[in-house]
């Protein structure tokens, strides 16, 4: 093992793709090659179809399992967390009385909750948060569900705060806190408890220099597209992602000579087609990193196999739970010309791969609602644009640059 560990949080790295493009298989991979660098590393499993013990080899891992030195792995139940979480608390809430419409909070069951969105993808994501900060690992390595899933799992921190705090912003909950009424101020209590935890998830996920997504891909034409809107969602939602990782693309085939067989030809056609889709990813892709590995002729079980994923798409020379390539942030304000009334502010976000006719701005309030590859996300502004009018827009490069001019009615004299 190694005797020098970094301090604070561990690394966390989200593996996201679709069903069947090899999601699992890479993220095992750089947990296993990981663990041989000398990194404490646990691999868990968010993905509630749990085959990480498959391509382990393993029986199952609902509790954390050793699997060589260093190496960990958790298939984590969200269900079982979210029944258990609530069983904790429906016994809080019953010491505090009867529900306002004269229910019982006890009388309700666990599996009520079940129904509603994103509670069971921010428990996952505590328990990540746990994992990362308790000291006993150097990098987890999170094996994601299929990717829309994944989106809203990432999203759903970020989402649950706004939420709270439109439908009850923290002013109004402290003036209730001040009240006679105990089971308001147990709600309010509660409540606060929430926005607490799941702020500690939001700002894991926003820590660019510790946090990263990882899309797996194939080299197909009809994937290319879901890689693109991938990508742009995750930028939107301030998502880091360091890497694309193109898995399953054919070998290289040398010029035949002479008459060629029919499915030999078929092959080097279709490998032609995978190079020129990782072209346009590379010439599109801004900052992320893109690796690739092989088609397997087997399908890869146990760490022997894995290793050898591992060596290949990682070169023996990237360190695998390292963020790579260039760091930029999410969002970037700066003054561009000008002073007072009369200055010109620039927005700019980080929007690699997107397609510019997909490209779409509006303004609500204090946010700008900004939409692209079939994907809207709220982005609040920095305090001294929310005193300015959009100006104009445009795509730099991988840069969405938004253009803002002071509102006299509103701007300082």
């Amino acid at each position: 093992m190694n005797s020098e560990h970094e301090p604070g949080p561990a690394r966390v790295q989200f593996f996201v793709g679709k069903g069947g493009v090899g999601k699992t298989t890479l993220a095992a991979a750089t947990a296993q090659t990981a663990a041989e660098s000398g990194h404490r590393t646990l691999l868990v499993s968010l993905d509630q179809a749990h085959s990480v013990a498959d391509v382990l080899g393993i029986g199952g891992a609902r509790e954390i399992v050793s699997i060589d030195t260093d190496f960990d792995v958790i298939e984590l139940d969200t269900l079982s967390l979210l029944e258990s979480q609530f069983r904790s608390l429906a016994g809080v809430l019953a010491a505090a009385g009867a529900h306002e419409h004269g229910g019982q909070v006890s009388a309700l069951e666990p599996e009520e909750l079940t129904g509603l969105p994103g509670v069971q993808d921010v428990l996952g994501l505590c328990e990540i948060v746990r994992f990362a900060t308790e000291g006993n690992y150097d990098a987890v390595v999170v094996d994601c569900p299929p990717t829309a899933d994944s989106l809203r799992t990432l999203a759903s921190p970020a989402m649950a705060l706004d939420y709270i705090e439109r439908v009850w912003p923290q002013h109004r909950r402290m003036t209730a806190a001040l009240g006679s009424d105990p089971r308001l101020v147990m709600l309010v209590a509660l409540i606060e408890h929430v926005v607490s935890t799941v702020g500690r998830v939001r700002e894991l996920l926003a820590d660019r220099s510790k946090t990263t997504v990882r899309l797996v891909t194939t080299p197909e034409r009809m994937v290319l597209a879901e890689t693109r809107r991938t990508v742009v969602a995750a930028a939107l939602s301030g998502l880091h992602v360091d890497a694309i990782l193109v898995n399953k693309l054919l070998p290289q085939f040398d010029s035949p000579t002479g008459s060629v067989d029919p499915g030999v030809a078929w092959l080097i056609r279709r490998r032609a087609l995978q190079q020129r889709v990782l072209s346009e990813l590379a010439a599109s892709a801004g900052a992320t990193t893109i690796l690739s590995v092989k088609r397997s002729v087997t399908e890869p079980v146990g760490l022997a196999d894995l290793g050898s994923i591992a060596r290949e798409l990682y070169c023996d020379t990237v360190d695998a739970v390292a963020v790579l390539g260039k760091n930029p942030p999410a969002v970037r304000v700066g003054l561009e010309s000008g002073a007072g009334v009369d200055s010109v502010y620039t927005m700019r976000m980080y929007l690699p791969l997107v397609n510019p006719s997909t490209l779409t701005l509006g303004r609500v309030e204090d946010d700008l609602v900004v939409g692209a590859e079939g994907v809207r996300r709220r982005v609040r502004l920095a305090s001294v644009l929310r005193r300015c009018a959009v100006a104009d827009a445009e795509l730099d490069g991988t840069d969405l640059v938004v253009r803002f001019t002071p509102d006299p009615q509103v701007w300082p004299v």
